[in-house]
């Protein structure tokens, strides 16, 4: 089975920046050149694979080296055959949509986006308190750059590898508006390493607008990702893109400022999401689970009536890419990932069942029949009970907060202000379903 590690990439002088970014530009020069050929041969009814690839290789190994520029070419074949493929199904009628050949890499106006492919042996990745990565460049660029003969670019690489095995391809990518630099490596490690004999556990997952996550577990385990934090810096660089959007003239929609903090806003986010993920599936395999049930997309991304609640679930949350996250890493330790529908378990008292007169109230569900609780975990846990009969006592919940770095467990649960006047809002709005559904991320 494969897997994938992934590293920052931090360059540690300016020549050897310099050296990186020259060596990335250039390979996607050689894969602009090779699909231009490729797409002329397409739309001229001739054979994509009679392109001169040969003569590209040898025009850009002296900055690339040979090893690197087969890979790119091999890359962009790779692109062509699985295009191929698709366009014969597409013209048996075996697709509805028209696919699109292989793009061009680094556009300028995007923002750049630089990436290359190193063969498996041809790389060495090292780990420790000097963490490095070595890949090889051309003779053009030793000689230019003041190299010698056998060495390699040396760069230094931050982060600890996740799986080891056999290493695959390396893929490096340079994002020029994020201004970083990233490795990943796919390794092939085995199957018998995901499994886990002792899993028989359930949980399952409410997915919420303050709180990212509440997590029930049949083991009486309560997880709560806090999300207020995040979501007022994603509401902030929202507000400085729209004040630089108000200065621009000429009819002109965005700028290079803009651009950065869209893929700042973005890139915060999804690094945030990932390490929930990454760290809630952790504790849930410790906890031995081996099924996670998840609250189907029409529960979760109805029209709210807040505005704010709206927001927070439309636009910042980005609940689809959220659930393919979930589901891959999952599948590293084994967990089945089931949607089932939550509608109501945001509302339904958990001591008595009551549904229609429950009030929520930001944080709080409280009940005519007394019961005071935290909506989220109380969501979580009824949701859980709808699938399996096998839900032991809670224990107490584990609050968790975001540093900007890592998921943290807070000793200060949050408090619940419970208010219970007239003009609170019944619950029910928050997952009825609707017909106007957001099925992502809507400007990232």
């Amino acid at each position: 089975m494969k897997r994938s590690n992934q590293f920052n990439v931090r360059p540690r002088s300016e020549k050897e920046r310099e050296v990186f970014v020259r060596w990335l530009d250039a390979s996607a020069s050689l894969w602009n050149e090779t699909n231009y050929a490729r797409r002329q041969a397409f739309h001229n009814g001739e054979s994509v694979w009679d392109a001169d690839t040969g003569s590209l290789e040898g025009k850009y190994k002296g900055v690339l080296s040979s090893s690197v520029a087969q890979q790119i070419i091999r890359k962009n074949s790779e692109a062509w055959r699985s295009f191929l493929s698709l366009n014969e199904k597409y013209h048996a009628g075996k697709l509805d949509e028209r696919p699109s050949p292989p793009g061009y890499w680094g556009n300028e106006e995007d923002g750049r986006v630089l990436r290359t492919y190193v063969r498996n042996d041809q790389y060495t990745l090292e780990y420790g308190e000097r963490s490095r990565l070595e890949v090889p460049i051309g003779s053009d660029l030793k000689d230019e750059y003041g190299f010698g003969y056998r060495e390699r670019l040396r760069l230094e690489v931050a982060g600890d590898p996740k799986w080891s095995g056999e290493q695959g391809r390396l893929e490096l990518v340079y994002d020029e508006t994020a201004e970083s630099f990233r490795a990943f490596q796919p390794v092939t490690i085995d199957d018998s390493r995901l499994d886990s004999p002792l899993a028989s556990h359930e949980a399952a997952l409410d997915v919420g607008a303050n709180n990212l996550v509440a997590c029930t577990t049949t083991t009486g385990q309560q997880l709560l990702y806090e999300g207020r934090d995040l979501f007022e810096q994603f509401r902030e660089t929202a507000e400085r893109i729209a004040h630089y959007q108000s200065l621009l003239e000429d009819q002109r929609k965005t700028s290079k400022r803009i651009d950065r903090l869209h893929r700042k806003r973005t890139n915060r986010r999804n690094h945030a999401q990932d390490a929930l993920v990454r760290d809630l599936v952790e504790r849930l395999h410790a906890e031995g689970v081996s099924t996670l049930y998840v609250g189907d997309i029409g529960g979760v991304l109805s029209t709210h009536w807040s505005p704010v609640v709206n927001e927070k679930t439309h636009n910042f949350w980005a609940y689809r890419r959220f659930i393919n996250r979930l589901e891959s890493v999952c599948e590293e330790y084994g967990i089945a990932v089931a949607d089932e529908s939550e509608a109501w378990t945001s509302q339904e008292c958990p001591e008595c069942g009551e549904r229609e007169e429950t009030i929520r109230h930001e944080d709080s569900l409280t009940c005519p029949c007394g019961f005071e609780g935290h909506a989220d975990l109380v969501a979580s846990e009824s949701f859980l009970r709808r699938q399996t009969n096998a839900v032991g006592s809670m224990a107490r919940p584990v609050y968790l907060k975001w540093n900007n770095h890592e998921w943290r467990e807070d000793h200060s649960p949050p408090s619940i202000a419970v208010e219970t006047t007239a003009n609170e809002d019944y619950t029910d709005q928050s997952t009825a379903s609707s017909g106007n559904i957001a099925h992502g991320d809507s400007d990232d």
